[in-house]
């Protein structure tokens, strides 16, 4: 391909970068109290966020009911043509309704926005044009400025569907910081997949009941218990059974001869790396990875000498955190 072919494409798709971008400068810039009185509007309601848009709106909506899901606020996705043949009894007085149309004047929407009013659901609109149909049914309006679409024939939804979906965010993460919602939470609502791995605790994937034998132990004792347990490691523990040392295969290489007139107190390597129960794994993995060992002790907060447990990196890998 020339370049006086791939030229105009790429001055095509920057220029339709820059014009999305300054779309949602606009949009931030026009935000007012309306914001505000969307999200609290969401934070009194009792039940669901029912959001709801016909076509790329109708797309938009789904996205955003996904991620006011997953960060801490109930939310549904309805279609406006299902809702007029019976999903309007999911519509109930808890819930709050978010309806998106560029246009404001959507023929399919018309059904549940006469059914919010009909039954005093709070309604939150957001169009393109003031004074549509869906804004001023509206209990609270949030009109989307009026940039440019990206195309030059200005017909094809782009800076408008952006715009709607940078509000939907915007509007998800002003209730989930709201809420305080927390890693923790988030992981409840993505407990598998990659971002699953990344948010799991070490107390997911650890073993519980430790290797781990007393300092005056003598090295055969201790290499029955090392072997028994298979993960190539013993810790060694002083006589309130804290966690001292650790013994590898590394230690034993180094005390090859006369390893067994010595004691676990003898070959150990003191003050072994440990990490907490409820650590990420995923920083678990780092420390591994930065110390180029193969597993870490888990200690209990309460006491972070008593080893409660054992985190091999093949845990890590087998739940998908690399």
């Amino acid at each position: 391909m020339t370049s006086s072919i791939t030229d105009p494409l790429l001055a095509t798709a920057r220029r339709v970068i820059i014009r999305e971008a300054q779309a949602l400068n606009m949009l931030a810039e026009s935000l007012n109290n309306n914001l505000t009185a969307a999200v609290q509007l969401i934070l009194k309601a009792k039940g669901r966020v029912i959001v709801s848009g016909m076509g790329k709106s109708g797309h938009i909506a789904r996205k955003i009911a996904a991620t006011l899901a997953s960060t801490g606020t109930p939310a549904q996705f309805v279609h406006p043509a299902e809702a007029s043949h019976g999903d309007l009894g999911m519509v109930m007085k808890s819930d709050v309704a978010l309806v998106l149309s560029n246009s404001g004047e959507t023929p399919e929407l018309a059904d549940i926005i006469a059914h919010t009013r009909r039954f005093d659901i709070p309604l939150i609109g957001v169009a393109s044009r003031d004074g549509s149909t869906l804004l001023r049914q509206s209990d609270v309006a949030l009109l989307l400025p009026p940039a440019p679409e990206a195309c030059d024939t200005g017909i094809v939804p782009t800076t408008s569907t952006t715009m709607a979906l940078a509000l939907g965010d915007a509007i998800a993460i002003a209730l989930m910081e709201h809420r305080q919602f927390t890693p923790e939470h988030f992981r409840v609502f993505h407990p598998g997949g990659k971002l699953g791995a990344r948010l799991a605790k070490v107390r997911d994937l650890m073993h519980d009941n430790p290797p781990t034998v007393p300092h005056d132990t003598p090295m055969g004792e201790a290499l029955i218990t090392m072997s028994s347990h298979g993960y190539g490691v013993v810790g060694v523990t002083n006589r309130n059974g804290d966690l001292q040392g650790i013994i590898t295969d590394g230690d034993l290489r180094r005390h090859l001869v006369g390893l067994m007139d010595l004691t676990a107190g003898d070959v150990m390597t003191a003050n072994p790396h440990t990490i907490g129960l409820d650590a990420l794994a995923e920083t678990a993995m780092r420390i591994m990875n930065e110390k180029k060992i193969t597993c870490l002790f888990v200690t209990n907060p309460q006491s972070n000498a008593t080893a409660v447990g054992l985190l091999h990196i093949h845990d890590c890998l087998r739940a998908g955190i690399a």
